[in-house]
């Protein structure tokens, strides 16, 4: 009797994983099919298209430009903010490999030329915002980067 009642559990449990693995499969297919109104698709032809958003490597040519502009370089860093603030989370002890790429960006803005305190103090503290789990590691590299001024 005990492995009848076994036999039942296993079918019952294998039916249930079935239906769940249609809702994740076939589910989200469907629900994501929405025919746009025709309001909707008239107010898009009335307004401008979307401003391009620049690309995280284009953004880093501007930084590592010695020749940009403080204008250029505070667009580009409220850009990064805006699209790119959010560092993955950490891997247990570790930093994310992504990481590195803001701390490389905190270290140029140090150097360039063309910066001024503000600049770097506003990308700081919105870094720590969206970031507070990387404060020590986003210090750190704010620490290089001025100790790198001589």
């Amino acid at each position: 009797m005990d492995i009848v009642v076994l036999i039942k559990s296993i079918i019952g449990l294998v039916f249930l994983l079935l239906v769940l693995v249609f809702f994740l499969v076939y589910v989200p297919r469907h629900s994501k099919k929405q025919k746009p109104t025709g309001k909707k698709s008239q107010k898009k032809t009335d307004t401008q298209p979307p401003e391009k958003i620049p690309t995280f490597t284009e953004l880093m040519r501007v930084i590592k430009n010695k020749n940009s502009s403080t204008q250029e370089l505070a667009k580009a860093l409220e850009t990064i903010i805006k699209e790119y603030g959010d560092i993955p989370p950490k891997m247990g002890v570790r930093v994310h490999p992504e990481f590195y790429k803001y701390g490389e960006i905190i270290l140029r803005i140090c150097r360039h030329k063309q910066t001024n305190k503000n600049l770097i103090l506003k990308f700081y503290k919105e870094l720590l915002k969206r970031n507070p789990s990387y404060a020590k590691e986003i210090e750190d590299s704010l620490t290089k980067g001025l100790n790198s001024l001589g």
